[in-house]
């Protein structure tokens, strides 16, 4: 396959980007060499931090385009990127983590597992893992991975789970929020890339992928709480927040109502800033019924995101070239392999910009992006929220890339099932 020409920043953004990649599957040697030389524990916990590794390559990339072109090319560069999507994700994930909303919604899933005919601990799990994904085509992506991580966090994963547990549920978590944003046009990043392109809406993404993506959902959510159900008896605890004075529903709504207003303006940047800033003065005025709210956590997401932003921008050279041209069932294989090695989004987002493609390329690329972003950290924006609420409980503090894209391929091959056959 012949590339066509490329600049020289062109070439070099690929090879930083390649590093970044390879950097993203090397985090867990970093932290390990934290605990074996002390003397560098900083530089090296610095560079074993996921949400780190984009960010600081985007850096070196700027510093280099700094060099080769001068200020003003590579602080055009910089400033020519939009970065509504890493803003919001950071405004949405610290909102949807307050109190308020996560025992509102924990309130809620407790109500509906007492109606299963199952143990609570099996029945909350399975609804972390299938109710809440689907709840993220209505209040987004990283507002549900931030809920279901926030509850399997403190029912199951402090609870000393096994390894292959907690990385099957990772996996797990990580493909079903990723299909799960499909039942509308607004609330997955890759469906929201060329929704307005390609004139999709809510009924045409449920007919077309949602219910694909439902079936897909629950069945991946069932098979894993029935394999691990005598673990999740045996370790899951479904507390009680009894000890706690009650939410009043009056400051619950209102908080709701902060989370449905960021959902509701994500493309105006001005506007659910202005919504996060009314929302930090709220939460201080009413502090006895929040707790510490996830600005480092919901940060250093955001600095990920923009690391990959402005990686991502100079990418299109080759990954245009890659898809162009190809059936649409190998079209759909290439963008699931291509989604975990690079943001799903920025894969849609570049397909969006090819004129005249046909409805089974449009259905192959977004399908095959959404199937593959559970795969790796930096397959789909709200991975890195996930990581950051959960990798305490994982060995170094640190989540093994190899070990999650292992443990995402079997719910991944449920979904290519669903979007191929159904």
């Amino acid at each position: 396959m012949s590339f066509p020409a490329a600049s020289t920043p062109e070439i070099i953004a690929a090879i930083v980007f390649a590093v970044a990649v390879v950097h993203t599957f090397s985090t867990k040697f970093f932290a390990h060499l934290a605990h074996i030389q002390p003397r560098h524990a900083g530089l090296w916990h610095l560079l074993g931090e996921v949400e780190v590794v984009f960010g600081f390559w985007a850096f070196v990339l700027v510093a280099v385009l700094f060099w080769l072109s001068g200020k003003d090319a590579a602080v055009g560069y910089v400033e020519g990127r939009d970065f509504t999507e890493p803003m919001f994700v950071f405004v949405v994930m610290v909102i949807a983590a307050s109190r308020p909303i996560v025992t509102s919604l924990i309130g809620v899933v407790r109500l509906l597992a007492s109606v299963l005919p199952i143990h609570s601990s099996l029945a909350v799990y399975f609804l972390c893992l299938s109710l809440v994904p689907l709840l993220g085509s209505f209040v987004t992506e990283p507002a549900a991975m931030t809920l279901a991580a926030l509850m399997l966090r403190d029912s199951y994963f402090q609870r000393g789970l096994s390894n292959r547990l907690k990385y099957a549920t990772l996996g797990m978590l990580f493909v079903n929020i990723s299909i799960g944003g499909t039942l509308t046009h607004f609330a997955a990043p890759p469906v929201l890339m060329v929704a307005a392109t390609w004139q999709w809406d809510t009924p045409f993404m449920l007919s077309t992928f949602g219910w694909k993506a439902a079936i897909a959902v629950l069945l991946n959510a069932l098979v894993i709480t029935w394999i691990f159900r005598r673990e999740l008896v045996a370790k899951g605890r479904v507390e009680s927040d009894s000890h706690r004075a009650p939410t009043p529903l009056a400051v619950a709504g209102i908080h709701l109502s902060f989370l449905v207003g960021a959902v509701f303006f994500a493309h105006h940047p001005v506007v659910f800033m202005g919504i996060f800033l009314l929302f930090l003065g709220f939460t201080d005025a009413y502090k006895t019924h929040q707790d510490r709210l996830i600005l480092r956590e919901g940060l250093l997401v955001a600095f990920f995101l923009a690391g990959l932003v402005v990686l991502g921008g100079l990418q299109k050279w080759w990954l245009q070239h890659v898809l162009v041209g190809v059936e649409p069932t190998a079209l759909y294989f290439l963008a699931t392999s291509l989604t975990a090695l690079t943001d799903n989004a920025a894969l849609t987002y570049l397909a969006a910009q090819v004129d005249g493609v046909s409805d089974s390329f449009k259905y192959a690329i977004v399908a095959g992006a959404v199937t593959g972003g559970g795969l790796t950290i930096i397959a789909n924006a709200p991975n890195p929220a996930g990581v950051a609420i959960l990798k305490s409980s994982f060995d170094d503090e640190s989540v093994s890339p190899l070990g999650l894209f292992l443990a995402a391929l079997p719910p991944t091959c449920v979904a290519i099932l669903a979007f191929q056959l159904l």
